[in-house]
């Protein structure tokens, strides 16, 4: 439990792992989302299109179409679970996000090799490979698997761009191990029948915080902090964190996960934003990939 403005909150959920299924296979995405009707088709094709079995989806209230353009994207292949709540254990919140990927883990796991938990501004790109599974295949020892961030700015647009995110947002903060604050962040994926813990960027496998890069080389929970650690050389995670400057002020404007004060808020993301827009350099590595498969 952290202190987090001045509310307390629940941030790590423990768990029982799920027992693996038969014939178990595959990756499964997991996402929690509202209001995403812009951007929620082109995430979920994109990652259909990189091998993605199944997408479990937590419904945190969307008054949209996000719900109606993902089934229209990729028919069939997302479960969408309700999850509109704020739930307390005593006077402390219990991170939503966190108790999502929680449920997810125990309750849909045991069907998959591997799971993965993302937002609708974060994509898995295969950098060599046709699929995430052909690129995961090399990590079959490991069981935790910890992705930098990369992180793309506003790319010069105002308003959102025709085109969607991966064709339009080609610039990026050129270092993913930067100390700035915020910048440097990790998304994991898992073999969820081992998970026994879950923060939002940090996963512990049984009972342990370690994790591999995308070479398989293995770290601490700490280790991986350190620049030895950094890879991209089989799966980048690209973080469209700002996408345009008008989505960005509506990013704002919708909060944090948690209750956190406004201008707490506004001066902390603005920060990040900052940090990411200075020195960009062209990174193409997710268009490419859609060019490599014929996408």
């Amino acid at each position: 439990m952290r202190l987090f403005g001045r509310k307390r909150h629940i941030t790590r959920i423990g768990l029982a792992p799920p027992a693996p299924r038969p014939g178990r296979g595959g990756i499964a995405i997991v996402l929690i989302v509202r209001n995403e009707e812009r951007h929620i088709a082109e995430w979920a094709r994109f990652h259909a299109a990189a091998g993605a079995a199944r997408f479990i989806v937590y419904d945190n209230g969307c008054t949209d179409g996000t719900l109606a353009a993902l089934e229209a994207a990729v028919p069939g292949l997302a479960t969408v679970i309700p999850w509109d709540q704020k739930l307390t254990a005593g006077d402390a919140e219990i991170h939503n996000q966190v108790l999502a990927y929680a449920h997810a883990t125990r309750n849909f796991g045991g069907a998959f090799r591997w799971m993965s938990y993302l937002d609708v501004d974060e994509f898995l790109v295969p950098k060599r490979a046709a699929s995430l599974p052909e690129a995961l295949a090399h990590l079959e020892g490991c069981r935790n698997i910890s992705l930098p961030w990369h992180m793309f700015g506003r790319n010069g647009h105002m308003q959102p761009p025709e085109g969607g995110v991966v064709q339009n947002y080609t610039r990026r903060n050129p270092d993913p191990m930067s100390s700035a604050r915020g910048l440097r962040n990790f998304k994991m994926i898992v073999d969820p029948c081992h998970v026994t813990a879950l923060r939002v960027h940090t996963v512990w496998t049984d009972g342990s915080d370690a994790t591999c890069n995308d070479r398989g080389e293995r770290f601490s929970a700490t280790g991986r902090e350190t620049r030895a650690f950094y890879s991209a050389d089989h799966i980048q995670l690209n973080h469209y964190y700002t996408r345009s400057d008008a989505e960005l002020r509506a990013k704002i404007a919708r909060g944090p996960n948690l209750t956190t004060p406004d201008a707490d808020h506004l001066r902390r993301v603005m920060r990040k934003v900052a940090h990411i827009e200075a020195g960009e350099i062209e990174d193409r590595s997710a268009p490419e990939f859609l060019a490599r498969i014929g996408q």
